[in-house]
């Protein structure tokens, strides 16, 4: 094993990436963990990579502002990330359409629609005809919100990406199975897994894991939520696009149409399950009437974050020094990694950071 690190960073998906590659960019000197063994049902393998910051969000949501720095960080970085490690993460912003089914879908979208821009953010309300003139192949609708500047990327090609460039940058990637951190009296000193890695600061990024790493200050509020994927070929004659609608999602990825998803209080178990593929397909027919009759090409499931107010679990541990959070982000992981990874740097360097950060502090829990 190389020289100790400056910073241990447990968890080696998407968020956990992320932070190794703003701290290694900072200078610090990184260990990144990653899980030994075959894919456990990591969120990032079953995301659709949506950066959906304006869809599916109400006035006053605290993660809104951060929802859209966090889309912004990948137009940021998606052409130099691919010049630099030859991955190109597949981002694209091509725009966002959320369909209306009832009365009161267009009364929340146009809200919407009316909050964001006083806001000052680019979303426009489309009458039924003009979704009908622009998506000729959706279903039925009543209208819809469409946010231009939202879009997607591919999560495996973030993470290799991301693991990539902070790797050049001096990141050391590690296999191993982290059982516990360590600790001297009131300060983390690393974590044990096969080996004992030491480090003055340890970020805990393990997703859905987070709460089985032993020897924490206090219990932390992170338990999996299963999520359910399905693919089909894309429709032919029928132009690439990310619609959501009656309660799920379409998204165009190469061949494939890639629709979504559950929500599963499931445990550990990241299964594909005959109702959870029943749904998608129902959902995905509904705003795609072209799909009906069309064979699934596969369906893959992940276990994603969940805490109890819906929001990430991120900065420093008040009671155990030099023990930082970055976990927590349940469906907006990908989205929001950039933001935290951003975060957990600034905070590390005992710099100011994002004003919405304090909303997602792991003190809200402990604190009331």
């Amino acid at each position: 094993m190389s020289q100790a690190p400056d910073v241990l960073v447990i968890g080696g998906g998407v968020v956990g990436a992320a932070c190794a590659w703003h701290l290694a960019g900072a200078g610090r000197r990184v260990r990144l963990i990653e899980s030994e063994g075959p894919p456990r049902g990591e969120a990032w393998r079953a995301s659709a990579g949506m950066l959906a910051s304006q869809i599916e969000v109400e006035e006053g949501d605290v993660l809104f502002e951060l929802g859209i720095a966090g889309r912004e960080f990948y137009r940021e970085i998606a052409g130099g990330l691919a010049e630099r490690t030859g991955i190109a993460i597949g981002f694209r912003d091509p725009g966002i359409l959320e369909t209306a089914a009832t009365e009161a879908d267009v009364e929340t979208l146009k809200a919407r629609v009316a909050w964001q821009r006083q806001h000052g953010h680019q979303t426009e309300w489309l009458d039924a005809d003009e979704v009908r003139r622009e998506w000729p192949w959706l279903g039925e609708s009543l209208g819809g919100q469409f946010a231009s500047h939202d879009g997607a990327v591919d999560p495996v090609s973030v993470v290799a990406a991301l693991r990539t460039e902070a790797a050049r940058l001096g990141t050391e990637i590690v296999a191993d199975t982290i059982t516990g951190l360590t600790r001297s009296r009131s300060r983390a000193t690393g974590a044990q897994g096969r080996e004992w890695h030491p480090s003055d600061d340890v970020v805990l990024a393990a997703g859905a894991w987070s709460g089985r790493i032993g020897n924490l200050p206090r219990p932390i509020s992170v338990e999996p939520v299963r999520g359910q994927l399905v693919a089909f070929p894309w429709p032919q004659d029928v132009e690439p696009a990310i619609v959501f609608g009656h309660g799920g999602y379409v998204l165009h990825r190469g061949s494939e149409c890639i629709a979504g998803s559950t929500i599963e209080h499931a445990g550990f178990a990241p299964e594909v399950t005959e109702d959870g593929v029943g749904l998608i397909q129902t959902r995905a027919e509904s705003l795609v009437p072209g799909l009906r009759g069309v064979k699934v090409l596969r369906a893959w499931a992940g276990l994603r974050p969940g805490t109890p107010d819906g929001l990430p679990i991120v900065g420093r541990e008040p009671e155990l020094d030099g023990l930082w959070y970055a976990t927590g982000h349940g469906r907006n992981g990908v989205l929001l990694a950039g933001v935290t990874g951003r975060i957990i740097q600034d905070l590390m360097g005992g710099e100011s950071t994002f004003d919405e950060a304090r909303a997602i502090r792991p003190e809200r829990f402990w604190s009331r």
